[in-house]
């Protein structure tokens, strides 16, 4: 709403000239689009992009911001069994070095603005197992099923139905932004239901056969 004419003082308000000028002076210098942009653009976590999203970050205590190292892509040298996925022939692949190769990954903003929410939420977590599910449903909504364990003598693990990409294993192993209570050791597992591999109590719907399945590859340790 313009109400540039309330600055002008009772006596001048019946002349042209001046409500004329007033009124140029206030477009000329009106400062509304530069302070929407820098709602949008900055301000709101939701909205803000680049610059922006990299302030939220240093904010809700991403100390390493947006970069985060997922494994290599690169295969080594194995065998037939292990499969072209997995492993590459000789005259291809290099000898593994005994030391697993990482590269630095650059989150979208996409990405790092669902990495900043989950840690803003995680800094005000009361540490419930109800508080850590809605944590994983926010961070991984859509996916499938995923969801925290006690396993009692002081440890945890998060569950996740389906597979996670690299840089989200990344952000849950390197990224900090998960919470866990003090003291307290945190595990991953990865279970693709029913396409892991079980035996035939587990059923067909919660397991796969000979021929069908992957193996379960264990769990690792959480951030």
């Amino acid at each position: 709403m313009d109400n540039v004419e309330q600055t002008i003082i009772s006596q001048y308000a019946n002349s042209p000239t001046i409500v004329q000028l007033i009124q140029n002076m206030n477009g000329y210098i009106d400062p509304s689009a530069d302070i929407d942009s820098f709602y949008d653009l900055i301000w709101n976590v939701d909205t803000a992009v680049g610059k922006g999203l990299d302030i939220w970050g240093k904010i809700v205590g991403l100390d390493n911001g947006r970069i985060l190292k997922i494994p290599s892509a690169e295969l080594n040298l194995g065998f037939d069994e292990a499969g072209t996925l997995s492993a590459t022939p000789f005259g291809s692949g290099a000898f593994y070095s005994g030391a697993p190769v990482t590269q630095n990954y650059s989150l979208g903003d996409d990405a790092f603005r669902t990495l900043i929410l989950v840690k803003a939420l995680a800094n005000i977590t009361d540490g419930s197992i109800p508080s850590y599910n809605r944590l994983l449903q926010n961070l991984f909504a859509g996916r499938g099923r995923c969801y925290v364990n006690d396993l009692g003598n002081m440890q945890m693990r998060y569950t996740f139905e389906f597979f996670l990409q690299p840089f989200e294993m990344a952000i849950m192993t390197q990224s900090g932004a998960l919470p866990r209570p003090t003291g307290v050791l945190a595990s991953i597992i990865q279970v693709q239901l029913p396409n892991v591999f079980g035996f035939k109590e587990a059923g067909t719907a919660s397991a796969a056969p000979f021929g069908q399945g992957t193996f379960f590859t264990g769990a690792v340790n959480a951030s």
